[in-house]
């Protein structure tokens, strides 16, 4: 990497975090107790994990399959072709942080009862898509920046039948389902 692309880099990234700090800041909390009806899932395709799973949990939780969307990221842009239409990669954000993906933007606004961030590594990427997010909760994982969710659960993200048992748990307790 040369220095200009590091430079670069690094101001991308500062201005990422100021972002993700403005939405934080400018969050609408006001629905965060509403029942459960619908829920997406913003993966991190380094999670090697099989798209039904999500199916598998959102059908546990008592969701039909129209009530789940799910989007992936990508750090980089693969070329291979793929079937997902819900995907985005890095090269989707301006370096200010605009988002340069008209699927990725109407997920984002989608106002979901839940969104679950799929992801157990720091990402400014993914990061700034749950602070950009409508969900009215949010539920991550343990090591990432708990500013972003409203729920952590420390699990492997792997271990679909205990995510399953933890959502299943924490839900209930929060009176998101019955």
């Amino acid at each position: 990497m040369n220095c200009t692309s590091y430079m670069l880099k690094r101001f991308q990234k500062i201005f990422l975090k100021k972002s993700i700090d403005k939405n934080l800041e400018n969050r609408d909390v006001s629905k965060i107790n509403d029942q459960l009806h619908s829920i997406g899932f913003l993966v991190d395709e380094e999670i090697n994990i099989a798209f039904e799973s999500f199916y598998e949990i959102s059908k546990e939780l008592g969701l039909p399959e129209k009530d789940v969307k799910i989007f992936f990221f990508s750090e980089v842009k693969t070329k291979t072709p793929t079937l997902h239409q819900n995907k985005i990669n890095n090269k989707h954000f301006s370096w200010k942080g605009k988002i340069h993906n008209k699927n990725a933007n109407e997920f984002l606004e989608t106002p979901f009862d839940v969104l679950v961030g799929y992801y157990h590594t720091k990402n400014n990427y993914l990061d700034l898509m749950i602070s950009k997010s409508n969900a009215k909760f949010k539920v991550g994982f343990k090591e990432i920046d708990n500013r972003l969710f409203d729920l952590l659960i420390d699990v492997d993200p792997l271990k679909i039948s205990v995510i399953k048992k933890e959502l299943l748990k924490y839900f209930r307790i929060l009176n998101k389902i019955n």
